[in-house]
C-alpha cells in the first residue's frame, strides 16, 4: 500500500508565475550549453596541446641525446660553465658532443676561432700558447674516434693538457695551425662526478 504525500499548495502572497515562452526557453538552453562547452572544452583542448607539445619536446631530447657524434652548434651555456670550455666570440664552425656515465663526464668541443680568440681561450683554462707543444696529440685515440676527429692532416699541430685538482675539468687541447691567422681547436674537457 503506497501513501500519498500532500503536495504544498502554492503561497498565497506569492503570485504564480507565467509559463515560459518559447524563445526564453531556447536563449536560456543556448546559454546553458556553452557554459557547458566552455567549462569541460576549453580544458579538453588544453590538456590535447599540452600532450602534443610535451611528446614533441620529448623526441626533441630524444634526438639530441641519441646523437652519436659532433652536433654543429654551440654547447649550451650551462655546458659551457660546467666544463669550463669558455667558446671565445665570433668562433666559428663549432661542433659539440657530450658523454655521461658514473664514472666520467666529457664535453668534446672544436671551434675556429683568432688567434685573439685562442689566447684568450687558452687564458681562461688556465694555459697560454707558450704552453702548446708542437705535434703533442693532447687527446687520446679512443676520444678521437668517439667523435670522428682525424688530426693526421696538413698542420702544424700544437697540442696541450691542462690538469686541475677535482672537481674542476682537465682539458685536453689540440690546436691546428694550417692557418696562421685563424686556428681550428679541439678541446676535451673530462670531469669526475
Amino acid at each position: 500500500m503506497t501513501t500519498s504525500v500532500p503536495h504544498q499548495g502554492s503561497s498565497p502572497e506569492e503570485p504564480e508565475r507565467p509559463a515560459e515562452d518559447r524563445r526564453r526557453r531556447i536563449r536560456r538552453r543556448a546559454i546553458t550549453l556553452s557554459i557547458i562547452v566552455l567549462l569541460i572544452g576549453v580544458p579538453a583542448g588544453y590538456l590535447v596541446i599540452s600532450a602534443n607539445q610535451s611528446r614533441d619536446s620529448g623526441k626533441d631530447k630524444e634526438k639530441k641525446y641519441s646523437a652519436t657524434g659532433l652536433t654543429a652548434h654551440w654547447p649550451s651555456r650551462v655546458q659551457q660553465r660546467l666544463y669550463q670550455v669558455p667558446i671565445p666570440p665570433y668562433s666559428k664552425h663549432v661542433a659539440y658532443y657530450e658523454t655521461n656515465n658514473w664514472k666520467t663526464s666529457r664535453l668534446y668541443v672544436q671551434f675556429y676561432t683568432s688567434n685573439e680568440g685562442l689566447e684568450s681561450f687558452l687564458d681562461q683554462i688556465g694555459a697560454g700558447t707558450a704552453d702548446l707543444d708542437h705535434d703533442k696529440m693532447a687527446i687520446n685515440a679512443r676520444d678521437r674516434g668517439i667523435v670522428g676527429w682525424d688530426f693526421t692532416g696538413s698542420g702544424p699541430w700544437y697540442g696541450l693538457v691542462s690538469d686541475q685538482k677535482n672537481p674542476a675539468p682537465t682539458h685536453d687541447v689540440v690546436v691546428n695551425r694550417t692557418n696562421p691567422d685563424h686556428p681550428m681547436v679541439y678541446v676535451v674537457s673530462r670531469t669526475v662526478p
